[in-house]
């Protein structure tokens, strides 16, 4: 193909998502690929995870994606994972030439938490002369708190990782002066927040469950979601409103909080009132998310609620239904309490089982104010929106500085 035949085209590579099915970076990735792609600008996935698959490439609405790693079962031998653990990096590599030789590639979107896999993106950026962005959803010490030689180690990699980049893109104001604080310069850096394609949650089909719930959906997690605060609040409420159910849609990071959060619901008595769906794919979660009578996440505080951005949020606010969350972070910076949704102090079953309590009391208000949590959707929190931002920061990086609030002023 001729030079100046060339399409621009963005490539996003990692090791933190699966794709096109996986977890809530998957659906981050999807937001930023088919921003890009409306924009004319090709996009790639290469997920470079060990995970095993039945199709190693394929293209999934208009996005090509790859799996170098190339295994559909684990092998029982020692030596061949090793070698098909090694054999995926000069995969990856062929991947990315061909596609360099087939388009004009703008910059690759790395997703990683690992030194050996910015090493190995940064000389491949190096070799092909590609700008790297690096994507950071999570505070990058969250797993680095003490003892102090595992803090420091931890510092020492957030460093070099800054070094290893030519920008990075923050969830959250609060991880841009993180960085800032460790002397990255400012023009590396962009806030871009959690973003959604809301058009996805435009349902008109009836809810799919025959009673009315109340859903969360996302990790069973209770460190970094509260699903145990959320459990114990409806407990509160579960006898004074007998007419709504909990829904619970997902699975445990580990087998054991899973089951630490279904034995809670079994000593609260709420076997019958809390219904557990496990992981649904991304075709089915609008659905169930659309028909829900509420949409819950009572997010504790922690060093990951601070720095992150909880994209099952934006989903939630999508629904244009009303929205129960904790003020954690920066959802109070999008977020107000009975304007655009309804806020909760966090770490407070009785806070939150009141907040709860109130919507279902004064549902027609509670939907109005849904609605205007569903505008934010459609235009800070949306996909397209934050891609033009993207793509102008990705083609300046070598010129002047971006701004970095996430409406670009």
């Amino acid at each position: 193909m001729d030079q100046f035949e060339k399409k621009e085209a963005v490539i996003i590579f990692g090791d933190t998502f699966t794709f096109p099915e996986g977890n809530a970076a998957t659906n981050r990735v999807h937001t930023f690929a088919k921003g890009f792609l409306e924009n004319k600008i090709s996009a790639s996935v290469i997920c470079f995870k060990n995970e095993y698959n039945e199709y190693f490439e394929g293209t999934f609405d208009g996005i090509d994606y790859y799996h170098p790693y190339g295994q559909k079962v684990r092998s029982k031998y020692f030596l061949i994972r090793r070698w098909v653990t090694i054999r995926k990096y000069f995969k990856a590599y062929s991947i990315l030439r061909d596609l360099c030789l087939q388009n004009e590639i703008l910059a690759i979107n790395l997703w990683t938490n690992t030194l050996r896999t910015q090493l190995f993106v940064y000389f491949l950026g190096k070799l092909l002369r590609i700008k790297i962005i690096h994507e950071h959803s999570e505070h990058p010490l969250r797993e680095f708190q003490k003892p102090w030689l595992k803090k420091a180690w931890g510092e020492s990699k957030s460093f070099i990782g800054t070094r290893l980049c030519d920008g990075i893109f923050c969830i959250s104001q609060y991880l841009v002066d993180f960085y800032k604080s460790r002397n990255v310069k400012e023009g590396k850096l962009l806030l871009v927040p959690s973003t959604v394609d809301s058009e996805r949650f435009n349902i008109t089909e009836a809810p799919p469950l025959p009673y009315n719930y109340i859903v969360y959906c996302g990790s069973l997690t209770i460190k970094k979601d509260g699903v145990d605060i959320l459990i114990e609040s409806f407990s509160k409420i579960a006898d004074a409103k007998p007419d709504i159910d909990l829904v619970l849609i997902g699975k445990g990071d580990s087998a054991d909080e899973e089951s630490a959060i279904r034995t809670q619901s079994e000593k609260l008595n709420l076997g019958k009132r809390v219904h557990f769906l496990g992981q649904m794919s991304r075709t089915e979660v609008p659905g169930y998310l659309a028909g829900a009578k509420v949409l819950a996440l009572a997010r504790p505080t922690s060093i990951i609620a601070d720095a992150g951005f909880p994209s099952k949020l934006t989903e939630y606010l999508s629904t244009g239904k009303p929205v129960v969350v904790t003020k954690v972070g920066e959802i109070p910076i999008y977020l107000k309490d009975n304007d655009n949704a309804f806020l909760s102090e966090p770490d407070s079953v009785e806070e939150f089982a009141e907040r709860l309590s109130y919507v279902l009391d004064n549902y027609e208000f509670a939907l109005t104010v849904g609605s205007r949590g569903k505008r934010l959707t459609e235009t800070i929190f949306n996909y397209n929106f934050q891609a033009v931002r993207m793509l102008e920061f990705i083609r300046s990086l070598n010129t002047k500085p971006q701004p970095n609030q996430p409406d670009g002023k």
